[in-house]
Parts: structure tokens; sequence; C-alpha cells
């Protein structure tokens, strides 16, 4: 099959996150016709995650390809960029504070970002409850999706923007996660001026970091006066399973976290203790280090489908500028297979090396000294 020009192609994105829903908007600004398949049944399906910050020089580069950059600044906050280090005790180690109308790295609540980009698109382009199982058809194309519902769709390229456990990366490469030795336990606070003062008083308007060698705390201020804590652990991936118990069995987990975190000062242990609800259990992955593949004419990936790294703020920035690249390429080239020839010559790179720059990073969150890697910590 001769690849075809990307404005008569048929263009599939796997996967309506930032990354995803990025690379569709910008698509449909040169005038490409793309339809995005998500598995979610609609927008509000699920919770979006806390909250991200966009990097002046990648995730608002991307914003500013699809003309949503001074919408963005309309959203984020940039006093989530005060960062604090404490110590086991709650004693305050370092500080930083953003200076009068920095803007380097603001922070927006992922659904609020998720919104403004589905705002953003042409009606429908969004196809809800389409959760990929394959992708099918001739290397050289066209390529169909198999999708769980038991309906297919030809296409001519496929974009995997789905994620860690990617349904679309075994068509390209038989790199599967790997876990990192590190877990995450993450706990919700609402209303925490009037119901957790203490709590909203350690994490300031930004974020707060401690840890003593073996188990961290990150906490993250969201919008709507509401804190994420995520409470991080060298455990094995199923510690709750091989407990005896589930991640609903909330006084339980509370009970063995307290013996682990018996040391920590009363205070910081209220961001263990004061909780509203369960607590979300999230494992740790990564990807090999690097991930590549061969080049494929119908088939490529971005984000966390391409290049799963640890958990250090750098993933929906690198989503974001891959799905600019990409979409840019397709815009530029005569064909789809020179656009994504073009587009992993330079996300490729890049992304390697970012991973190796990152590799074993999540063993940074557990220990004493929090190395800065330019970012405000954990993502999803």
């Amino acid at each position: 099959m001769v690849s075809p020009n990307p404005a008569h192609a048929r263009i599939s994105i796997i996967g309506a996150g930032p990354g995803g829903l990025t690379c569709a908007r910008i698509l449909q600004r040169h005038g490409l016709a793309v339809t995005v398949h998500d598995r979610d049944t609609g927008p509000a399906a699920r919770n979006q995650g806390g909250t991200l910050d966009l990097h002046a020089d990648n995730g608002q580069i991307a914003l500013r390809e699809a003309g949503l950059l001074d919408a963005f600044f309309r959203l984020a906050r940039p006093e989530g960029q005060e960062m604090r280090r404490l110590d086991p005790a709650g004693t305050l180690t370092s500080h930083q504070i953003p200076g009068p109308g920095e803007l380097f790295k603001p922070e927006i609540d992922r659904g609020q970002l998720r919104d403004l980009l589905l705002g953003s698109l042409h009606p429908g382009t969004v196809r809800w409850g389409h959760g990929l199982d394959r992708v099918g058809g001739r290397a050289h194309g066209p390529r169909l999706l198999h999708f769980t519902d038991g309906t297919t769709v030809e296409t001519d390229l496929v974009i995997g923007a789905d994620g860690a456990f990617s349904r679309v990366r075994p068509a390209v490469s038989p790199a599967v996660p790997a876990y990192t030795g590190v877990s995450f336990l993450e706990a919700w606070f609402s209303d925490v001026e009037a119901r957790h003062p203490e709590i909203a008083d350690l994490v300031g308007q930004g974020s707060a970091h401690a840890a003593d060698g073996r188990r961290g705390i990150f906490a993250q201020r969201n919008s709507d006066d509401h804190i994420r804590v995520y409470l991080i652990q060298r455990v094995p991936a199923d510690w709750i399973a091989a407990s005896g118990l589930r991640p609903t069995d909330t006084e339980a987990l509370r009970a063995r976290l307290l013996e682990r975190y018996a040391r920590w000062s009363p205070r910081m242990k209220r961001m263990i203790t004061d909780n509203d609800g369960p607590y979300v259990d999230r494992p740790i992955f990564a990807l090999p280090v690097p991930h590549t593949w061969e080049h494929d004419p119908t088939v490529t990936l971005l984000g966390d489908a391409a290049h799963l790294m640890p958990p250090l703020g750098v993933g929906v920035n690198l989503a974001m500028l891959d799905a600019s690249d990409l979409a840019g390429a397709l815009a530029n080239a005569a064909t789809v297979a020179d656009a994504v020839r073009a587009y992993e010559k330079t996300m490729l790179p890049r992304s390697a090396e970012t991973a190796r720059a990152l590799e074993g990073g999540a063993e940074h969150l557990v220990a004493g000294a929090f190395p800065d890697f330019g970012d405000d910590g954990p993502r999803h």
C-alpha cells in the first residue's frame, strides 16, 4: 500500500488524555480529519486525577500550537509553583516561592485541562465507550482496530496515546512496563481550610515533600480547596493483597500505615489519618530504558505509551510535546509514513535522554534528599 497524504488519510488516536486530545486539536487546526477513541463511557466517567504543572519549554509550547495558551493561563494557578520540603517532624527545610508574574510551570487540575482540550475539538471527534482490544491489519496498512464491543474500524494511521498499559504498543514493540519497587497510596482531603487547617498550613499553596529513606509523603494543593496526598513506600506491588487486605479496607490500611510511619510527628501523620474516603492504590511502573521500535508507517506512540517513566512530573509535558510534534509533522509531510518517520526521529532520542536521566528516579521519592528535577513532583 502506498502511504496516503495526511489530508486524505484516516487518522485514529487511541486515548482521550492530554496527549491524545492535544494531537487531535492541532491536527484539526491544520484542517486534518481525526477521530479519537476512548474506553471511558464519557468525559465524566471517572476522576481525572490531581494537579499538574505545564512547563514553558514543552507543555506550554504544545498549548501555543493548539491555540489554547491564553485560555490555559486563565485557568492555571501560578501560586501552585510553591514547593516545600519538610522533614518527618514537619520542620520546613527548603522553601521555593514563585516570584511575581512567574509562569514557567503553573499548575492546573487534570480535569480542567482535559475539559479545555475537549471543548476545543469539533463535535463528535471523540468516540466514547470504544475500548481498544488490539490493532490488526497489514503492517503497511490499512490497519484494523478491534474494539472490546466487537466492532472494527479501518484506518491509515493509529496513534497510541493510551498510557502505561497501551493496547497499541504491541503492534510495534514487545516491551511491557515493569514495577519500579515504589508504590503510592493516594489520599484525598476536601474543604481543607475549614476541615483540615493543619494540613493546609503544612502544604501551602503548592506542593510539599518529606521522606526518611524508606517512605515518603508528597502533598499537592488542587483547586477548589482540595489537597491530594501520596503516601510513598518501597514495597512489593501486591503488598496490600499480601497483607490480606483490599484497597477499600481503609481503617486496616490506616493502622498499617501508622505502624510504618510511627516515627513521624503527629502533625505529619494527619496526612495519613484524616483523609476523606478510601485510599487509592497506585503502584508505579516504568518502561525499559531506552524504549524504541522499528519504524512502522501505520502505527506510532506518544506519551506514556511510548516512554513511561518514574512519576517525577515530566509525563504530561512530554506527552503534549510529542502530540504537537506529531501533529505538526502530519500537517507538513507529503505522506503519513514520512510524517511518522520525521516525528520519531525527534521524539525517540528526546524520550531516551529523559528516561535515562530519570531511570531509578522513583527511589528518590523515598530518599531523604529529594533531587530537583525541575518539576513539582509525582504524577499518575
